[in-house]
């Protein structure tokens, strides 16, 4: 089975919104190779409605020598879990209705499934017990206003620690898994 991966970038207080304002200070090398070697494992990636229409805004007209990221963003498989999304000219896109459909989505064949932003979705697929591991770059900043990760969270989602490291400028690279016990 496929693994769901989220990264985000979050501030001390949990804030996710925004990190374009706010997390360049704190990008280098050590950052964007943890990025890359995530975006190595990936094949798919998962949106919200939001982060794609934020996506569909910026990325289809950016090259290489735009962004790094811009190949890699612009030619994977997207899928958008949305229920009021129609038809989309940014491809490869599909859009799938609910849950289900990413719970099938997992099963079949592939490399890891990454998810950068679409909070609300990584919040619904940690409480569905559908998301694999969620990576934080906690950045040494404390925001103290915008949309946190864990608002709306309404059980409690025990996980485990899979993995750390420290970066130079003081991000904490953390990734959590499903609790074993």
């Amino acid at each position: 089975m496929r693994k769901i991966v989220a990264g985000l970038f979050i501030s001390l207080d949990g804030v996710t919104e925004s990190p374009q304002d706010w997390n360049l200070q704190y990008f280098n090398d050590e950052m964007g190779q943890a990025i890359g070697a995530s975006m190595a494992r990936t094949d798919t990636l998962l949106l919200g409605h939001n982060t794609f229409d934020e996506f569909a805004a910026y990325w289809p007209d950016k090259t290489v020598e735009d962004d790094p990221f811009a190949e890699f963003i612009n030619n994977t498989p997207k899928v958008v879990v949305s229920t009021t999304l129609g038809e989309v000219d940014w491809q490869p896109t599909t859009v799938m209705r609910d849950l289900d459909a990413v719970r099938t989505l997992k099963m079949q064949l592939g490399k890891d499934i990454g998810m950068t932003g679409s909070v609300t979705l990584v919040r619904s697929l940690l409480q569905a017990g559908l998301l694999d591991e969620l990576g934080l770059m906690i950045h040494p900043l404390v925001l103290g206003s915008g949309k946190r990760l864990f608002d709306d969270v309404t059980a409690q989602v025990p996980l485990d620690l899979l993995k750390s490291e420290t970066f130079k400028t003081g991000v904490i690279s953390a990734t959590y898994g499903p609790s074993a016990g």
